[in-house]
Parts: structure tokens; C-alpha cells; sequence
């Protein structure tokens, strides 16, 4: 019996049997693996996005056979330290992702195997230290720390020491810390009245994140006052921990089980009383409304904050549907060019940030929907940095084609990266909750 070839269906995806042993049994992920790659191999569709796909096409035209079966299994390794689980693949190229029968998913295959190798033993210092955002930003914004850890960061000197010992390119250019860490400095306006509308819970609890938290708090700053302007009651999540994504990137569920127990009950208990949970960072979002779910489908605690949660600008797309957002725009942006993260992407609600800014008047967005090669911390080590610039370079001409007044994405480190490919441009970076606050005039 043949399969049919692609699919029209839209994609669902599987819950991860994570708490199996059969999940880290190595010759069956290297099975599993070598039944998937020879259909991309004999596909070659998602070529153009990344480079896990090209090595491992490279690997496979370079064996003796030009076959698969002419690749070692060992250097499967090589594909999945390349892919940083962008998602894009899954949700826009592949044509053999379930329900069809063939059951592609390959960035949960790559998760699979980077879970194995945490497991074995084999991720290095460097890594553990880079997807521990919340101890390295609690560290580095203690006030006597935070001063020396950027200066450290501006050192020609420090950062080719960082280079050769940490494996943090030289060339990279990293997020400031800030002492005045938004959850200590946030002044939530909880006084409104509660207005649900029909698309919306009319009250929003704020989930922080780390890198508002600790790198730019102007942005969550800049979110409670957009939604203070709309009279939406805001108050910050109680206690929270980091929302595991970097841990899941570097394999470690052990380590995003634990986040979890810390963060879903305080969601949970603000999901039941009725709030949208809104974070303005696509990966956290993301980590609640997929990936968080599809390690623990029954859990319900798990269930209800993914129902609850919201992309801020998805929230406030669905309250201008529901007739109570203000439109009352005293600035006008001029021309924006907007980047659209691939974690935005995959969450599949469109392009909301886009057309809110549209509703501005005299703003022009060019929307530039193509990966920007950074992801978190892969496009910050050394070995990877070259590439991810070079993923890079077709969104830095494109972000840069119109000449534009601001440069914006909703994944701050993603907008950091394009500046720096862009290079000498009078563009100024902003991100698009903070450009929300300059058309409001607040």
C-alpha cells in the first residue's frame, strides 16, 4: 500500500513520551533518525532553512554511497547540534508532518536527541551556563556585579578570553544587564474595571521573563503602560522562574520539569480567576502554549494557562475586535521594518504585530517573515556565530531595503542581531510594544 504524497491537513503534533526509557534509547533514536532523514533526504524542501538541513545533505552527498547509508550514525550529531528547534520547518515546509502517515517531526526528533546526549553526559559547561538565564541574570544584576559584567562585555580584552575559555564569540554583540530588574521596579495599575469582552478576558496577568526581567525592563515598563492607556487591570505573576525554553533547547527536561512545578500553579490559580496571561517574549510564550503542554498533556494546570495565554499584541488585536482598545495615536511611526521571530510564527494566530502597527497613522511596516538565524543562545557560541549571521544576511538586506526610521522584532535578541548585521544604519531599534508607547505619546 502507498502513501499518498504530502498533505493538505493541517499539522498536529504529538504529545513527547519524555518520561520513557524508551525515549532515551540510543540505537532507537538513531532508527528514528535515519527514517526521517532519508525522507528529507529524498525531499530536500527545507534546504533554505538553517543549516542542520545542508549539513546533513552535505553528509550525505560526501559518503561513499551518496546515500544515507553511507553517513556513520556518530555523525548524526552534527544535524541536530545545528538545529536550535525554530519550529519553521515543521509548521511551514515539511509536507510529511502528522497526520500524515509518514509522521515527520523533526524538531522534536532533534529534542529527542539533544535530551540523549544531555543524558550521556555530553553537553559542556558553556551550554549549562548560557540556558541558566535566570541564576546568570540574578548574579549579573546584583549592583557591584552588574557595572563590571557589561564593561566585561564591551572588552576587546574579556571578550577574547570569553572567546577561548567560554566559547562566546568574540564578535557578538550581548544584552546589557540592568541592576533595576523589572519585578522589582514594576507599578502595575490593577485599579481598572475588569471589562471582558467577547474575544478577551478584560483583565491581564504579566508573566515578566528573564530577559525583560533582567536585560531590558524598559520593554515590560512600556508594555503596563500601553495596557494602563487601554484601562485593562494588569497585576505581575507572584513568583515565577525561568520558562524552561533554554532548558528544553539544550535537552535538559529533567530541568524544565522543575520549572514547571515552580511556575504553573501561580499560572494556574490567575488562569482559573479569569486572566490572559500575556509574556512579550515569543519563546516564553510559546513554552506555555506548546511545548509545556505537549510534555505534560495531562496535566491540567498545564492545559489551563496555555488556554490562557496571549502574545500581547495578539490580546490587543482581539480587544480592538472587541471594541476596547483605543486608537487615540498621537505620533506617527514613519517607516518601521518589522521582523516576525520564527517563535511568533509557529504559534500560528498571524501577523498581529504587524497589523497593529499598521493602525497607526503615517506608519509604514515593511514585514520582513524570515528566520534571522540567532535563536537564544546558539547564534552567541563561537562555533555557530558565522553561520548565524549568515542565515542572517537575506533579513538584514530586506529589514534594511526601505531605508526605514526603526527597526523592530518582537524577539528583542533577534532585533539586536539584525542591527548588528545591518551594520552603519540612522534606523533605531525599538521593540514593537515600545514603538505601541511612542504612537500612544506616552
Amino acid at each position: 500500500m502507498t502513501s499518498r504524497e504530502g498533505s493538505l491537513e493541517a499539522p498536529t503534533r504529538h504529545a513527547l513520551a519524555w518520561e520513557t526509557p524508551e525515549f532515551y534509547n540510543e540505537a532507537k533514536l538513531h532508527d528514528e533518525m535515519h527514517r526521517v532523514f532519508d525522507i528529507c533526504h529524498g525531499c530536500r524542501r527545507c534546504v533554505s532553512l538553517c543549516t542542520a538541513f545542508p549539513r546533513l545533505f552535505d553528509l550525505i552527498d560526501e559518503s561513499k554511497t551518496g546515500e544515507l547509508d553511507g553517513v556513520d550514525k556518530k555523525n548524526y550529531q552534527e544535524v541536530v547540534d545545528r538545529c536550535y528547534l525554530c519550529d519553521v520547518c515543521y509548521m511551514t515546509k515539511c509536507p510529511y508532518v502528522p497526520p500524515h502517515a509518514w509522521n515527520v517531526d523533526f524538531p522534536h526528533l532533534m529534542l529527542r536527541a539533544k535530551a540523549v546526549k544531555f543524558k550521556q553526559g555530553g553537553t559542556g559547561l558553556r551550554d549549562k551556563l548560557l540556558s541558566s538565564t535566570d541564576a546568570m541574570g540574578k548574579l549579573a544584576t546584583i549592583p557591584v556585579v552588574v557595572k563590571f559584567v557589561n564593561a566585561a562585555n564591551k572588552s576587546a580584552l574579556a571578550r577574547g578570553v570569553m572567546d577561548k575559555v567560554l566559547g562566546v564569540h568574540k564578535d557578538r554583540v550581548l544584552p546589557e544587564y540592568d541592576s533595576a530588574t523589572f519585578r522589582s521596579t514594576a507599578r502595575p495599575n490593577a485599579s481598572h474595571a475588569v471589562r471582558d469582552g467577547a474575544k478577551t478576558p478584560g483583565k491581564v496577568a504579566l508573566f515578566s521573563t528573564c530577559y525583560i526581567n533582567y536585560n531590558e525592563p524598559g520593554i515590560g515598563h512600556d508594555l503596563l503602560r500601553v495596557l494602563d492607556h487601554n484601562e485593562v487591570p494588569v497585576v505581575v505573576v507572584e513568583k515565577e522562574a525561568c520558562c524552561g525554553m533554554p532548558k528544553l533547547e539544550l535537552g535538559d527536561l529533567d530541568a524544565v520539569a522543575r520549572l514547571k512545578a515552580i511556575n504553573i500553579p501561580p499560572l494556574a490559580k490567575l488562569a482559573r480567576a479569569g486572566y490572559a496571561i500575556l509574556t512579550a517574549i515569543p519563546s516564553c510564550t510559546l513554552m506555555f502554549k506548546q511545548e509545556l503542554p505537549l510534555m505534560f498533556p495531562d496535566d491540567a494546570d498545564v492545559q489551563a494557562v496555555k488556554t490562557a495565554m496571549y502574545d500581547p499584541f495578539e490580546y490587543l488585536v482581539l480587544r480592538n475586535k472587541d471594541g476596547l482598545m483605543k486608537t487615540d495615536f498621537k505620533n506617527p511611526l514613519g517607516k518601521v521594518s518589522y521582523h516576525i521571530p520564527c517563535h511568533s510564527r509557529v504559534q500560528n494566530v498571524g501577523q498581529k504585530t504587524r497589523d497593529l502597527l499598521q493602525l497607526v497613522p503615517g506608519t509604514e511596516v515593511n514585514t520582513v517573515e524570515r528566520c534571522s538565524g540567532h535563536d537564544g543562545t546558539w547564534g552567541v557560541k563561537s562555533e555557530y556565530f558565522d553561520q548565524s549571521m549568515k542565515i542572517g544576511r537575506p533579513v538584514f538586506k530586506q529589514m534594511a531595503a526601505t531605508d526605514p526610521d526603526y527597526i523592530s522584532s518582537d524577539c528583542p535578541i533577534g532585533g539586536r542581531h539584525i542591527q548588528q548585521g545591518m551594520g552603519d544604519t540612522r534606523a533605531v531599534k525599538e521593540h514593537p510594544i515600545s514603538l505601541m508607547r511612542i504612537a500612544y505619546g506616552l
